[in-house]
């Protein structure tokens, strides 16, 4: 499987993530981890109401998915897949984790922090610099999340 293939796959992985969250009530994003062979190593989708907790952002549940299976926080040669552009604390995570790149699909007008409202992946005062693609299957990433909030208004 080339690289498209391979992050187009993880993409959709990451979509059925989300669309699993929002039928349990929560903000529809999923996102999946890959090693550095392209193998999915972790998973995570939103899960705050369920779980009480505002640290669960989908994000942060594959990053802590992916390092609980590789038995070590350090994932500097994995590739975080989500389907929303990663917010302030995400993008923190990130960057705590040493991730190689960030791959998302819609944009996040209001809390982005990888390109959108902030750029906090590629400020010029931070150790590591992960490459940051934007876009990939954007339109089908964003309308699980238009669907979610046209019904919550």
């Amino acid at each position: 499987m080339n690289m498209r293939d391979e992050i187009v796959f993880a993409m959709n992985q990451a979509l059925n993530l989300a669309r699993e969250s929002a039928s349990a009530g929560e903000v529809p994003v999923g996102a999946v981890v890959l090693d550095g062979s392209g193998n999915i190593i972790g998973k995570g989708a939103n899960m705050r109401e369920q779980s009480a907790d505002p640290l669960a952002h989908a994000e942060v549940l594959a990053m802590k998915d992916a390092a609980t299976s590789r038995k070590s926080w350090n994932l500097s040669d994995c590739t975080l897949v989500v389907t929303l552009e990663p917010c302030p604390m995400c993008a923190g995570a990130v960057l705590q984790t040493r991730l190689k790149r960030v791959i998302f699909g819609a944009w996040d007008a209001k809390l982005g922090a990888c390109g959108s409202v902030w750029d906090i992946l590629r400020d010029p005062h931070v150790g590591s610099r992960p490459e940051v693609i934007g876009s990939v299957c954007e339109s089908e990433c964003a309308q699980p999340l238009r669907n979610f909030f046209a019904h919550q208004r």
